[in-house]
């Protein structure tokens, strides 16, 4: 990338937030927040300002790092931050773009960034590709093969038993691994509702409030699904809900 990457690092002890900081700097990124806990993180994102990559400490008061994940009002690349290395199979099951060990090297910070600026680069490239044009149809597992299934007959795709399933009037199981490989590939033909539930806004037939600022989404066939606090916003923009 030609531009520098936007970051926004959250991390509640303050010497290591400056410390984490500063190496991003040194390493040519733009530092746009330096937050102390989760509920920071989501305010700051809630006001639409523009950043690339979300560095979050997982142990934080209140809001973990994997809480704010849970949480996001749209798709961030994350790299969590964290002295414990058993956190690392979390941190992918969040489908984290990276994982850093404290102390943070610059050399280890190196590595992450370019994997930052490789992915962007791609979603750069092919960002035309990712919005609906036409029918569309994606393959699930079916024996030994593959059927491919129309997208005006799924409703949404959610994340279990680690794997990724399509809901078109059957639960079935697609060729994708985790649910951002589905959301490259499928763009604005989805929404995201929580960090394991993606919805087809063409699929949604009603809207009521749910507890602490989350929706209850009635789906086509009757189906309802919960849309996350941090969701809401994105989900009612993409209905024209406000």
């Amino acid at each position: 990338m030609s531009q520098a990457l936007r970051v926004l690092v959250a991390e509640d002890e303050p010497f290591n937030r400056r410390r984490l900081a500063r190496l991003l700097r040194e390493a040519g990124c733009e530092v746009v927040a330096e937050l102390e806990d989760g509920p920071a993180v989501l305010d700051w994102l809630g006001q639409g300002e523009a950043v690339d990559a979300l560095f979050l400490d997982i142990q934080m008061p209140g809001h973990t790092g994997l809480d704010v994940v849970a949480d996001l009002p749209r798709p961030f690349p994350v790299v969590f931050v964290t002295a414990y290395a058993e956190h690392a199979v979390k941190a992918f099951e969040q489908a984290a773009t990276d994982y850093l060990l404290k102390p943070v090297t610059a050399e280890r910070l190196a590595a992450t960034l370019q994997r930052l600026r490789a992915g962007a680069e791609l979603c750069a490239g092919r960002g035309a590709g990712t919005r609906p044009s036409g029918p569309f149809r994606f393959p699930v597992k079916a024996g030994e093969g593959v059927v491919l299934v129309d997208m005006a007959k799924t409703t949404h795709f959610l994340f279990e038993d680690e794997a990724v399933w399509a809901f078109a009037g059957e639960r079935l199981r697609t060729t994708w691994k985790t649910l951002a490989e589905a959301e490259a590939i499928l763009g604005e033909r989805v929404v995201r509702g929580h960090r394991h539930l993606l919805i087809r806004p063409e699929a949604v037939v009603g809207v009521k409030a749910g507890d602490s600022g989350r929706l209850l989404v009635r789906l086509a066939g009757g189906i309802e699904v919960e849309v996350s606090r941090g969701a809401a916003p994105g989900v009612k923009a993409r209905l024209g809900l406000g």
